[in-house]
């Protein structure tokens, strides 16, 4: 294989640098090629492919490697400059062939992809040529039991024998978005439908099919929306908040909090840009979401509290705000401080103004959901399960994975009191649809119930619910 210079030349690329940078932060943290790639789950062969620019490079296996090795966010800050630099080339990644066999560099000609389809490959979307460094997020069974999602070559995925992986791998074929929908009038009514589109595909089939389109939709969107001007140009960013919304929501279902994070933040800012305060108090809202389920609950109770002095009073966002509050209360263990609230939300839906553009699947059968799930957080098991069950009997069949989800919670909070045998048979039909929607929200309720039934391996039920639990993992060697 090629090798690195111990020193860069002024005319390096923009790729080579970034691959020096890597060598450079790995190499002061005293860590090997082997002990990087064990610690990322990324192979050893591809970091020093990175090392060396001969492979493009996922921006999603670059924020895992920052964080691996504690570079402060320099490797992604390194990585959007490199990208910025030099999206595109038509030689092999960051080199001309010239400088590639300078450098005894083995790699092939490849055309680099530009950020927006490097990002979007951890999602499920073709971003590299090469099946070695195009990733996606799938969950793994670690080697101490539990599951997490992490990124994995695409290749290692389809080649895989696990149920519903095959799905889960292949690139969604997304129609271009540059022609308007037939009777369309404008861009801005023809990303409209086109949300609603996607957010009625995710109630159906879940995240992991939506999002790749999201990615495209929402390129060529901005790139819209930068050559617009006036109303047209408003309106477009509006749009564009929206999707990175969107686009959050759907990566934090698939088990990618950092993309999520990302995607949230830009639609904060993105909010501000359009002087809406109804939008950012919403998004304020999905941060709070965000944080709570992410194990930050005294961020979410701060960005909760926001949303509600941003909010309008009287307003359905006011009500959201308000549950968000009292989750983070209930993860905090406040349960006084959290029903309170629950209560309050309540009330203030009793009284809020029926605006339309906010909230409008917010009912008071959505408030006393979201108070079983606090319950089950405060250790309430049998007023949870009795609130999942009221939830379950009253989601339209249409929302399979929000089905899914309810079904996980019901399925923990029946094995907190007890019922084990219940909470297998539970646990096993959502096993079912986290096969098919990959569901991180699914899937990580599932683990948890997985450790609690694994005590009790002889109750009815049991042994056939973790069996199929494990059928639609992948497991790490």
């Amino acid at each position: 294989m090629g090798q690195q210079p111990r020193e860069l030349t002024p005319n390096a690329s923009p790729w080579h640098r970034w691959g020096y940078e890597l060598r450079e932060t790995r190499k002061a943290r005293g860590m090997s090629l082997q002990g990087l790639s064990e610690l990322a789950l990324c192979d050893k062969a591809h970091l020093g492919r990175f090392e060396r620019a001969e492979r493009p490079v996922p921006r999603a296996i670059a924020l895992t490697l920052d964080d691996k090795l504690n570079a402060g966010g320099a490797l992604v800050r390194g990585w959007d400059r490199a990208n910025e630099e030099q999206p595109s080339a038509t030689a092999t990644h960051g080199a001309s062939r010239a400088e590639a066999r300078s450098h005894g560099a083995k790699a092939r000609s490849h055309e680099a992809k530009p950020m927006s389809a490097l990002a979007t490959s951890a999602f499920g979307q073709a971003g590299s040529d090469d099946d070695d460094t195009d990733t996606v997020v799938v969950p793994c069974r670690r080697p101490n039991g539990r599951i997490s999602f992490v990124p994995v070559p695409r290749r290692t995925v389809l080649a895989s024998a696990v149920a519903g992986f095959a799905v889960m791998a292949v690139p969604a074929s997304v129609a271009p978005s540059n022609a308007l929908s037939a009777g369309m009038k404008s861009p801005a009514e023809h990303y409209t439908q086109l949300r609603r589109v996607m957010i009625q595909t995710d109630n159906l089939i879940g995240p992991r099919h939506v999002l790749p389109a999201i990615q495209q939709h929402l390129a060529t969107l901005a790139a819209r929306r930068r050559t617009a001007r006036g109303i047209d140009g408003a309106r477009l960013l509006e749009l564009e908040t929206r999707y990175e919304e969107l686009a959050g929501w759907l990566a934090q279902d698939i088990g990618d909090d950092r993309a999520a994070y990302g995607h949230t933040a830009r639609a904060l800012d993105a909010s501000h840009m359009t002087g809406d305060h109804a939008l950012t108090a919403y998004i304020l809202g999905r941060k709070a979401q965000l944080a709570v389920d992410t194990g930050h609950a005294t961020d979410a109770l701060g960005l909760a509290a926001a949303a509600r002095r941003t909010a309008r009073p009287g307003s359905r966002l006011e009500v959201i705000a308000v549950m968000h509050q009292a989750h983070a209360h209930a993860a905090l263990g406040d349960e006084a401080d959290a029903f309170r609230d629950y209560d309050t939300a309540l009330a203030l839906l009793d009284a809020a103004d029926d605006d339309g553009a906010w909230g409008s699947w917010l009912d008071v059968p959505y408030v006393h959901t979201a108070r079983a799930r606090s319950y089950a957080t405060l250790g309430r098991y049998d007023q949870a399960a009795d609130g999942f069950q009221s939830a379950l009997a009253a989601l339209p069949a249409t929302y399979r994975r929000d089905r899914g989800v309810y079904l996980a919670r019901a399925a923990r909070a029946h094995a907190g009191t007890g019922d084990h045998a219940r909470a297998a048979e539970t646990g096993l039909q959502a096993v079912g649809i986290a096969a098919e929607t990959g569901s991180a929200r699914i899937i990580g309720q599932l683990d948890k119930l997985d450790q609690t039934l694994s005590a009790v391996p002889r109750e009815p039920g049991v042994a056939e619910f973790r069996a199929a639990l494990d059928r639609i993992v992948l497991h790490l060697a």
